[in-house]
């Protein structure tokens, strides 16, 4: 499968609406996660390798709307890998401590370390998103922060890290029937915020602030605009992007210091 025209380009600014949510790939339901369980298994293998070479880190970036989807993907993609070489943080309105520091300060904590895959479920932009929606900042100190966000990412690039960023696109007759879900399940009713519906009845405000954010794809962090109103073709497109950068990472096992012909386990 080729992905890279969910990829969005350095130093340019798109437009959400150009972007399909409904893409299927010309697959139906069945195939498609029969194609993402054998990603799955090989996904699992490139991650033991990274454990073992202890040399390399991968960061998984994921954002969308409310129901977009980034408990799913956690769910049913990165569920996949070890939990011993995974840590899993999600960013949620700052307490006190963390706002007496800058506004990157609790993320830098939480960067996956050398042999880790690390799972931002929410993540920084959520200082840039929620943030400048609802007019807690103004666009200047926008700007600003997504200035320190691409030096922050370099930095992290520049220590081994590679960084995957996934915007998951649903459009607002799906996000309308997964809200509805919620309330039509009494097992899904905790999954249920009231709030969720003020911010849909931001949802431009919210585009154009996630079209801004965009603008921080480069090469050593892509954004990619994930289709995400069919979640296994969401599913299957974001397996295909992580097994395709462990391969281009390439850890290798350890080189051993010793001969396992020659020990006898008595």
């Amino acid at each position: 499968m080729k992905t890279d025209a969910y990829r969005v380009k350095e130093g340019k600014k798109i437009k959400l609406a150009q972007w399909a949510t409904d893409e299927d790939g010309g697959l139906d339901e069945k195939d498609a996660k029969l194609l993402t369980k054998e990603l799955q298994d090989k996904l699992f293998d490139w991650q033991e390798r990274l454990y073992a070479e202890r040399q390399q880190s991968l960061l998984i970036v994921l954002q969308a709307r409310d129901a977009g989807g980034k408990d799913g993907v956690v769910k049913h993609v990165v569920g996949s890998f070890n939990p011993n070489g995974l840590h899993i943080s999600s960013f949620k309105v700052p307490n006190e401590e963390e706002l007496a520091h800058d506004f990157l300060w609790r993320i830098h904590a939480q960067a996956p370390g050398k042999g880790m895959i690390g799972v931002f479920n929410r993540s920084h932009y959520e200082d840039v998103l929620v943030t400048r929606v609802y007019d807690m900042i103004d666009g200047k100190t926008a700007k600003a922060r997504l200035q320190h966000i691409r030096h922050f990412e370099a930095l992290l690039s520049g220590n081994g890290t590679r960084i995957l960023k996934f915007y998951l696109h649903i459009s607002p007759d799906e996000q309308k029937q997964r809200l509805q879900d919620r309330l039509d399940e009494p097992g899904k009713h905790w999954k249920f915020n009231p709030g969720d519906l003020k911010d849909r009845d931001h949802w431009s405000q919210f585009t154009s602030a996630y079209q801004d954010a965009l603008t921080t794809s480069t090469s050593d962090a892509p954004w990619y605009v994930i289709p995400a109103d069919h979640k296994w073709y969401r599913d299957l497109v974001i397996s295909q992007i992580l097994l395709d950068t462990l391969m281009d990472m390439n850890p290798k096992y350890p080189k051993i210091t010793f001969d396992p012909a020659e020990i006898r386990i008595k």
